[in-house]
C-alpha cells in the first residue's frame, strides 16, 4: 500500500494478561492465539515508561491533538491500584506536555470499588464495564471458572459509577450479542442502568469458525438486533447506541463510529504486557499470531508498527475490501465488516464478513426504519443559502479579530443593527456567497488585498440601507472608477480615480454619494441616471452584468453590457420564461434563480462558486435554446442549493457508474440524470432507455445517502410521468 501513514491516535496498553473470569466467549482466551500463555501477569516498569515515550514521541512527530490509551487485559483491575497509579502518572507526565491524554479502562467490573474509582477519579480514567444484560443472559458466558455467577458484584461496580461523585467516569457498557437470549430483556435490562452509552458486539467468528446459525435463518444476529433497534426506538432513542448510531451515521454520509463497522482507517495498536506491538486483539480469533508485528516498545518507535503490511491492509478503505464488498450498495455502511471476521485459511482477509448476510439485514433494515423527511423546496432552499451566508459573514467577522480597523467596526456595527429585510435580500445575492469566500480564502493566505475585500462589507451595508428606507453615512471604498452597491446597480463619478473612498449617505431609499467635492444624488436607484446604472430586471430576475464577483464561472463573463443591449437580452429572457410557462409551468425557474448572468461564449448554462440563485449563460442564444438553457440552469442551480443543505452521496469518485454519458462518478450522474429529465419534459431529451438505465445505476449506488436516495426516487417518478406523458402523444 502506498500513500503516508495513518498514525495511531489510540493505543491499548495491557496492564494484565491474565482474568478473574472464565468467559467461555472470550477472544483472548479461547480463540486460536494463545500467546498469553508465555507472557507477563503484569506490565513492568520498563514497559510502562518506554510506551509513554513512544506515544508521546508519535503524537509530537505527528502533530496529534489528543492521544488515547485503554488499560486493558486479561482483567486490568488485576493489576492492583498501585500498579495502575504508576501507569497513570508515567503516561500522564509524559504525554500530556505534546497531547491531551484520554485515559481509559475496559473491565469486567467485577472488583471495580471505592479504591479504584478515587484513582480513576484522580486523573481522569473513563471506565467501560461489560455485561451482556440481564442475569439470565449474562450468565450464559461471563461466569467464575467454578461456574459462579458475576452478574451481582457487576451490578454493584454498575451502581458505584452511578454515584454522582464517579459518574462522570462512567464510560458505558459492551454487551456482546448471543442470539440465544432474549434481545428484548437484554436491552431492557442495560437500559435500566442508565449508562451513557451501549456497545452492542458480534462475537467474534471467523469462515474457519463461523458463528452459531440456527437452522432456517438467513440472518438471525440482524434479525436480534433489528429487535433491540424497535425497542430502542419505541424508548425515544434515550441512550445512546453506537452500533445503531454508527449505521445512521453512514446512512446520512457521516463517518462510521465503530471500528466494527464502516471504511474509515484503523489507527489502534496494542501494547502487551511484555512490550510487544501488535495489530488490534480481535485478530487473536483467526490464528496464531496473526496480531503479532515482531516490534516491541523497546526496540521500535509505532511508526514502525503504523508500516506494518498488516495494519497497512487495515487501512485502505474500500480498496481494501474484496471485490464483492466492493460492488455491495451497503459497504459505506458495513465497510466490509469487522476484518478479523473476513479470516478464512485459504484466502486470508480477502472475502466478505462471515456476518455478510446480517450486516447487510441489518443495515437495510434500519434504513427501512429510518423516515426520510421531504427534501426542502425552493422557499427553503432560499432561506437555507442565506443562514449559509449569515454563517460565512459572522465567519468572517470572527477571523478578522479586530485587524480590519475603524472602517470594519463601523459597517459592521451598522450591518448589525440595520439587521432585517434590507439585509436579508443584499446576502442572499448569489454573488455575496462568493465574496465571502473569496474574502475568506484571501485571509487564510495571508493575501495582499484581503482587508480591500473586507471593507465591501460597507457597500452591502449601504445596499442595505436603500432597500430599508434607514438613514446612515458610511465611507464606501470603489475600485475601476465605480462605485458598486450589491443587487442595486453602480455609480461612475464625474473624472473618478481608479480607486478610492467615497461618503454614501442613505436617506429614504435614495442615497447621495460625496468624492472630492463632487455629489450624485440618486434619489430612485431603480431608475437609470447621468452616471448612475440600474441592475436590469425582467420578469422577476435580475440581470447582473455588473458585480464584480460575477467572474466566477469557467467561461469568461461579458463586460458591463450597454442599456439597449441589456434591454434585448431581457426581453429575450421574458420571451424564453414565458414559453416555458405555457409548456411547463413547473420547469420555470423558481424563486431560488434569481440572477442572471451573461457570458462571452459557452455551450450552456453555468453554476459557478457562488449562492445557487445566479445562472451565467451565452448572450448570444437564441429563443428556443435559451428555454432549453433555463431549464438546464434551473436545475443545476436546485441541485446545488440541495448540496449546500442536503449530504446526498459520499465516497464521491470511490466508482464510476455506467450512464449514457460514459463511465461517471456519482455527483456527474445525479447532476446529468436530474438535468435530463426536466430537459426531456420541455423538449423529449434523452431516450426512454438511456434515462431508465442511468435511474438504475443511481438505485444502485452505495455512494447515495438516505436523502439522495430520496431525490432519486422523486426523479424516477418525474421521469415515469414524461414516458407516461410521451405515449400518450
Amino acid at each position: 500500500m502506498t500513500g503516508p501513514l495513518v498514525p495511531f491516535r489510540e493505543i491499548v496498553l495491557k496492564v494484565h494478561s491474565r482474568c478473574d473470569l472464565a468467559c467461555d466467549h472470550c477472544y483472548v482466551y479461547e480463540a486460536a492465539d494463545q500467546s498469553w500463555r508465555g507472557r507477563p501477569r503484569a506490565v513492568s516498569e520498563q514497559v510502562i515508561s518506554h510506551t509513554a515515550r513512544r506515544l508521546a514521541e508519535h503524537a509530537e512527530k505527528h502533530r496529534l491533538p489528543s492521544v488515547s490509551v485503554i488499560l486493558h487485559g486479561g482483567e486490568p483491575l488485576l493489576a492492583g491500584p498501585g500498579r495502575l497509579r504508576r501507569v497513570c502518572e508515567e503516561l500522564t507526565a509524559t504525554i500530556t506536555p505534546v497531547a491531551r491524554l484520554d485515559l481509559r479502562i475496559h473491565t469486567n467490573g467485577v472488583l471495580l470499588g471505592p479504591r479504584f474509582l478515587d484513582l480513576f477519579e484522580e486523573f481522569g480514567v473513563q471506565v467501560g464495564i461489560s455485561l451482556d444484560g440481564d442475569r439470565a443472559a449474562n450468565d450464559r458466558h461471563r461466569r467464575y471458572a467454578d461456574g459462579r455467577s458475576s452478574h451481582s458484584q457487576v451490578l454493584a461496580a454498575v451502581a458505584l459509577l452511578q454515584q454522582a461523585r464517579y459518574r462522570p467516569l462512567f464510560l458505558g457498557l459492551l454487551c456482546t450479542v448471543d442470539i440465544a437470549n432474549d434481545p428484548l430483556a437484554v436491552h431492557d435490562a442495560l437500559v435500566g442502568l442508565d449508562p451513557p452509552r451501549i456497545d452492542y458486539l458480534l462475537p467474534h467468528a471467523t469462515w474457519q469458525s463461523p458463528p452459531n446459525r440456527p437452522d432456517g435463518s438467513a440472518s438471525p444476529y440482524a434479525d436480534w438486533l433489528l429487535a433491540v433497534f424497535d425497542r430502542w426506538d419505541q424508548q425515544g432513542r434515550t441512550v445512546p447506541v453506537r452500533l445503531f448510531d454508527s449505521v445512521l451515521s453512514t446512512l446520512r454520509g457521516g463517518p462510521s463510529l465503530t471500528e466494527s463497522l464502516g471504511l474509515a482507517p484503523a489507527d489502534i495498536v496494542v501494547v502487551e504486557t511484555d512490550g510487544s506491538l501488535e495489530q488490534v486483539d480481535s485478530l487473536k480469533s483467526a490464528y496464531e499470531g496473526a496480531a503479532a508485528t515482531g516490534f516491541s516498545v523497546f526496540r521500535d518507535d509505532f511508526d514502525a508498527v503504523a508500516a506494518h503490511p498488516g495494519v497497512r491492509a487495515r487501512q485502505r478503505g474500500l480498496s481494501g475490501v474484496g471485490d464483492q464488498c466492493r460492488r455491495c450498495p451497503v459497504v459505506r455502511s458495513c465497510g466490509g465488516g469487522h476484518y478479523t471476521h473476513r479470516y478464512d485459511a485459504d484466502h486470508g482477509f480477502d472475502n466478505p464478513s462471515v456476518y455478510c448476510p446480517d450486516l447487510m439485514a441489518l443495515v437495510r433494515g434500519i434504513e427501512a426504519r429510518t423516515p426520510i423527511p421531504d427534501l426542502p423546496g425552493a422557499a427553503q432552499l432560499a432561506d437555507a443559502g442565506l443562514e449559509l451566508n449569515r454563517m460565512l459573514l459572522a465567519r468572517l467577522h470572527a477571523a478578522l479579530d479586530g485587524r480590519g480597523g475603524a472602517r470594519w467596526a463601523r459597517a459592521w456595527e451598522l450591518a448589525t443593527r440595520l439587521d432585517g429585510p434590507g439585509l436579508d435580500t443584499v446576502l442572499a445575492d448569489p454573488y455575496a456567497r462568493r465574496w465571502l469566500l473569496a474574502t475568506l480564502e484571501a485571509l487564510d493566505g495571508a493575501h495582499p488585498d484581503a482587508m480591500a475585500r473586507a471593507h465591501r462589507l460597507a457597500a452591502y451595508t449601504v445596499a442595505a440601507a436603500v432597500h430599508d428606507g434607514a438613514e446612515l453615512t458610511l465611507p464606501v471604498p470603489w475600485t475601476g472608477g465605480r462605485l458598486h452597491l450589491p443587487t442595486l446597480g453602480e455609480l461612475r463619478p464625474t473624472a473618478p480615480a481608479d480607486q478610492g473612498v467615497a461618503e454614501v449617505a442613505v436617506a429614504g431609499h435614495g442615497f447621495t454619494v460625496r468624492h472630492a467635492g463632487a455629489e450624485h444624488r440618486i434619489a430612485r436607484p431603480a431608475e437609470p441616471g447621468p452616471h448612475w446604472r440600474p441592475l436590469t430586471r425582467v420578469d422577476g430576475l435580475v440581470l447582473d452584468d455588473l458585480d464584480p464577483y460575477r467572474d466566477c464561472f469557467e467561461s469568461p463573463v461579458l463586460p458591463r453590457l450597454g442599456p439597449r443591449a441589456a434591454g434585448e437580452w431581457g426581453r429575450r429572457v421574458a420571451r424564453a420564461r414565458a414559453r416555458l410557462d405555457r409548456s411547463v409551468p413547473h420547469l420555470a425557474p423558481t424563486d431560488l434563480l434569481t440572477t442572471l448572468t451573461p457570458l462571452a461564449r459557452g455551450e450552456g448554462p453555468e453554476v459557478g462558486r457562488h449562492g445557487p440563485g445566479a445562472l451565467a449563460l451565452p448572450l448570444d442564444l437564441a429563443d428556443g435554446p435559451l428555454a432549453a438553457a433555463l431549464v438546464r440552469g434551473g436545475s443545476r442551480a436546485k441541485l446545488r442549493a440541495l448540496l449546500d443543505v442536503e449530504d446526498l452521496y459520499d465516497m464521491d469518485g470511490a466508482w464510476r457508474h455506467p450512464s449514457p454519458w460514459g463511465p461517471l462518478p456519482v455527483s456527474r450522474l445525479l447532476a446529468e440524470t436530474y438535468e435530463a429529465v426536466a430537459l426531456a419534459a420541455f423538449d423529449g431529451g434523452t431516450a426512454p432507455a438511456e434515462l431508465g438505465s442511468a435511474l438504475d445505476a443511481l438505485e444502485r449506488a452505495a455512494e447515495l445517502t438516505i436523502a439522495g436516495k430520496r431525490l432519486v426516487r422523486t426523479v424516477r417518478q418525474e421521469w415515469e410521468e414524461v414516458a407516461r406523458a410521451r405515449e400518450h402523444r
